[in-house]
């Protein structure tokens, strides 16, 4: 038989035994809502109930973050209360009540009369007293344990001692089953990271195309994992190559869902045909659909002539790439003809720019992630010192290039990690195939 502990203060002993009930009731589980409900049944044996609640935050009720079911709570049991607990309970969702105000100011409340208290929240119609407990650990407020009672005045001060020392022995159990449920929320977002990985890593192309007299190659680095940037190689009847480079402002899982949108508004344009202005108006006209008003995309898109060299484009808003003539340093064309960045102003025209690659001639595109690499003096890798690379390294073959400039905006910053989104391609038009040298 369980202790009388609802009248009297607490001796050693009792204190002792409240501790093994504890212990014996949570023992074997680590599921937190299951750890709650048996944290209960105890409460029940120290103080007699007729409606209970012990709730756990998940990250503190001032933060306004919720949880799926758009709760404040990460854990909870309850019982004797008339409302279900997944219904849209002030409590639960906005952290209102008497239990509230004691999450909030860490303080035991003890109401005799709820009828009487304006924080009250009624949950059970035959409530006439409630108790509310913090549960604090670390120094910080995690939860409370609550009870309500048919009784006015059916709470006191020593029923406050006994249950402060219930969630208090109570603690530690509490605090591994949340660290248990951290570890497996973690464990599924990590899976589903890796999956969205994989997923957008089947948008970009899966290897390089066979173009009659040309090398194509190419780099994605998302700084969050899953990015914004997009490049792709998109071979048409016509013989033709289209090549795509892009770049949703921001970053991570918002960027990567709008640059899927984005994908697949261009190939799906693509099919019907057209001059590549026309396309690049069409896909701005119908984008806004698709980034709800809060971002834009800058693109660069532009098609292949494999025999004759000829590159036809658009830059809408894209940092401009640049082809590189016979390795010269001095023999740079930037290729900025088009119009604006995309999904911010209707009805735009854009302009079509053409250029033609001569033997041994190389077009880098690249996104902003690659020019704004920063050394630890923040000064920028910048695009004329990129143009300048570029053509130290065009002799090499397209990937040699690609992983070049990968190796040495690296050594610039003095880091593996960007801090925007990197996206690098490389078009060469071949002359005779080059070779590696040891060291670039």
């Amino acid at each position: 038989m369980q202790p009388d502990l609802t009248r009297r203060e607490l001796d050693a002993e009792t204190r002792v035994r409240l501790l093994l009930d504890v212990s014996r009731r949570v023992h074997g589980t680590l599921d937190l809502d299951e750890v709650l409900d048996r944290l209960l049944d105890v409460a029940a044996d120290v103080v007699p109930f007729d409606a209970g609640g012990i709730f756990v935050l998940r990250d503190g009720l001032g933060g306004g973050r919720t949880n799926a079911a758009g709760t404040l709570i990460a854990g909870f049991a309850r019982r004797g209360y008339d409302v279900s607990p997944r219904g849209r309970d002030p409590m639960l969702n906005d952290g209102l009540g008497i239990t509230g105000h004691a999450i909030r100011t860490g303080e035991i409340t003890i109401v005799p009369d709820v009828r009487t208290d304006p924080r009250y929240v009624e949950g059970r119609a035959a409530s006439r007293s409630e108790i509310a407990v913090p549960i604090v650990r670390g120094g910080r407020v995690v939860g409370a344990l609550n009870l309500e009672s048919d009784r006015p005045a059916a709470f006191a001060c020593a029923d406050a001692e006994a249950l402060s020392f219930l969630v208090e022995a109570a603690g530690i159990a509490i605090e591994h089953a949340m660290l248990h449920e951290r570890r497996i929320l973690s464990e599924r977002l990590e899976a589903q990271m890796r999956l969205a990985q994989e997923v957008q890593a089947r948008l970009l192309p899966a290897h390089p195309p066979v173009v009659a007299g040309h090398e194509v190659a190419g780099r994605c680095i998302a700084t969050l994992r899953i990015g914004g940037d997009w490049y792709d190689t998109i071979p048409m009847a016509d013989g033709s190559l289209v090549l795509v480079i892009a770049d949703v402002a921001g970053k991570g899982v918002a960027a990567a869902l709008v640059m899927a949108a984005f994908r697949a508004l261009v190939r799906g344009r693509l099919e019907f045909g057209g001059s590549l202005a026309q396309i690049v108006a069409d896909v701005n006209t119908a984008l806004p659909e698709s980034l709800a008003g809060i971002v834009f995309v800058t693109a660069f898109l532009a098609r292949l002539d494999p025999a004759t060299g000829e590159l036809a484009y658009v830059n809408a808003g894209h940092n401009p790439p640049f082809v590189v003539r016979g390795a010269r340093e001095d023999a740079i064309e930037w290729l900025e003809t088009g119009g604006p960045l995309l999904g911010v102003l209707p009805d735009v025209t854009f302009e079509e720019g053409r250029v033609r690659l001569a033997p041994g001639d190389l077009a880098i595109l690249y996104t902003d992630g690659v020019v704004e690499s920063a050394d630890p003096a923040r000064s920028h890798f910048g695009a004329e010192r990129l143009a300048t690379v570029a053509a130290r390294l065009a002799p090499l073959r397209a990937a040699d290039i690609v992983h070049g400039i990968v190796r040495l905006t690296r050594e610039f910053s003095g880091s593996v990690e960007y801090d925007d989104d990197f996206t690098l391609v490389a078009l060469r038009r071949d002359d005779h195939p080059g070779e590696s040298p040891a060291a670039l």
